[in-house]
């Protein structure tokens, strides 16, 4: 080996630049074998070392997501559940509605894929460099609850607006108090028109005031969210039960 290649090796390694090291024996020969020049050459090496980086970033973002699963939209079925428009679905995944800073609520009982659903496009949206987060409503209001005791309210709020695309699950499954509703409202308020928010909820928006015990703020949580949403009602039977039904019938 020339002491020129070598100095290149330990350059490349001092840059941790480990993907073009990997890929350089094959690259030169991949140059000479082709009369190839030295640029295209040298794009051909560091494509090697950026693809590498990208899907370690993207692995980074999915995790940093905090997704309940990583089943993306390819794995829904949709056949179980005919009254989903495929279509609107699918565009949802473009992320039109992130740069829009559109909102989108997915409406319906318990188990018929509303959870599924919206963390798909959240995984999309993390893989394509969205700051996206999942979390479930209760673990939510904990936070902000414990958050608000110990002074740094501010700053627990200013966490969850950061995100691009924030996923609250299951709003509506357990009771929400006055305190905690204030903080609700607090976030939405502080998102509204700048980042997207999904949300999956049990409750039909008339019945919102019974989840937050107090129609005022109720209101004017429905009147963020919905300004600028997307809202997917989803009826039928259960999605996690399909596989057992389909076994029975």
């Amino acid at each position: 080996m020339t002491s020129t290649y070598l100095q290149l090796i330990k350059n490349l390694e001092y840059l941790k630049l480990g993907q073009m090291i990997i890929h350089l024996d094959e690259i030169i020969d991949f140059i000479n074998s082709n009369s190839l020049s030295f640029v295209e050459g040298l794009t051909r090496l560091t494509n090697h070392e950026i693809d590498f980086k990208e899907a370690n970033m993207i692995r980074s973002m999915v995790k940093v997501g905090a997704f309940p699963h990583t089943k993306e939209l390819k794995e829904f079925d949709f056949e179980f559940q005919p009254n989903i428009n495929k279509q609107q679905i699918l565009d949802f995944t473009t992320l039109r509605f992130v740069k829009s800073q559109e909102n989108i609520v997915f409406l319906g009982s318990s188990g018929v894929g509303k959870t599924h659903l919206a963390t798909s496009i959240g995984i999309t949206a993390a893989k394509n460099r969205y700051s996206t987060y999942f979390i479930k409503c209760h673990d939510l209001l904990q936070q902000l609850k414990k958050a608000r005791l110990e002074n740094r309210l501010d700053a627990r709020l200013r966490h969850f607006t950061k995100y691009k695309v924030l996923i609250i699950d299951e709003l509506g499954y357990l009771p929400i108090d006055k305190d905690d509703s204030k903080l609700f409202f607090q976030l939405i308020d502080m998102r509204y028109e700048k980042k997207s928010t999904i949300l999956t909820t049990n409750i039909n928006f008339n019945n919102w005031d019974e989840i937050f015990y107090d129609a005022v703020i109720a209101n004017a949580i429905l009147d963020r969210v919905l300004h600028h949403a997307h809202v997917i009602s989803i009826s039928g039977k259960s999605y996690r039960l399909k596989d057992h039904i389909k076994q029975e019938s």
